[in-house]
């Protein structure tokens, strides 16, 4: 999740709050510039949408190309909205419940702890509505990275980047699963907890959208390649309060969100 201070989405030039279909009709970047606007993480994967992972400059490309350079606009739909390119980008029954990662001691050091708890209290708030299961393989935890096979994805801690943390989607190879959490996460994020920030991480991990997408006149405008799973929900832990939503406390599963993710992995 992207830091309240910075721009919501990769070539901001795509959208502007307040006014999305005025500045869609004003004005689409070209792929140079929303290159040049896309964040740089580490290996060859580029962040956009605040925290959504994409790999290499090839599915930058098609990120552009499909969601950004036709310059559709949101409309409403069937809260929780999965990942959908003609089909929904989910786990199979089998994988959903086998989700292992390590949480990597040497980057966390003395926040290991702080980190692990909050990704059991984060990791627990869909178990318990969803028929998933995160599984904390420790023993990997000091040989904790992008390349470790001996889980499906790797918890690490970063530092400067323009994000929050940022996650990825249940189509990613296994360089891009990771959970990237920044050292400003550990700080004051005021009514945010680390919890809170992992349970929408974890919610991208599992295939859902960031709400906001739902809609042109949150200001927040993505793309259209979601699928709705129940009505439009402003709550929603997947809603970026600064994007019209309308939770003011810690980021937390709503009823529609736990409506949803039953339906997804029933």
């Amino acid at each position: 999740m992207r830091k309240l201070s910075m721009a919501l989405l990769a070539g901001i030039a795509l959208v502007g709050c307040g006014g999305p279909e005025a500045e869609l009709e004003a004005r689409i970047p070209t792929f140079e510039e929303f290159k040049a606007e896309a964040i740089k993480d580490e290996g060859d994967v580029y962040v956009v949408n605040g925290d959504e992972a994409v790999e290499g400059e090839q599915g930058l490309k098609a990120y552009y190309d499909n969601f950004v350079a036709g310059g559709d606009v949101g409309n409403t739909g069937g809260g929780l909205a999965v990942y959908y390119l003609g089909y929904d980008v989910k786990y199979s029954s089998t994988q959903a419940r086998n989700l292992t990662y390590c949480v990597s001691s040497s980057s966390f050091g003395t926040r290991y702890s702080t980190a692990v708890n909050a990704m059991n209290s984060a990791a627990a708030a869909w178990e318990a509505t969803a028929n998933v299961n995160f599984i904390h393989s420790s023993s990997y935890d000091s040989a904790c990275s992008a390349s470790q096979t001996g889980v499906f994805f790797d918890v690490r801690m970063v530092s400067g980047q323009s994000y929050t943390a940022r996650a990825f989607f249940p189509n990613s190879s296994r360089s891009g699963r990771n959970v990237l959490i920044d050292s400003s996460a550990f700080g004051n994020m005021g009514a945010w907890t680390l919890t809170g920030v992992l349970r929408h991480e974890l919610g991208h991990v599992l295939g859902f959208r960031h709400e906001h997408t739902r809609l042109s006149s949150t200001g927040c405008y993505e793309d259209a390649n979601w699928r709705g799973l129940t009505s439009y929900d402003s709550y929603s832990v997947m809603h970026y309060p600064q994007c019209n939503g309308s939770q003011t406390g810690d980021l937390v599963l709503t009823s529609a969100d736990k409506t949803g993710a039953r339906a997804l992995y029933p």
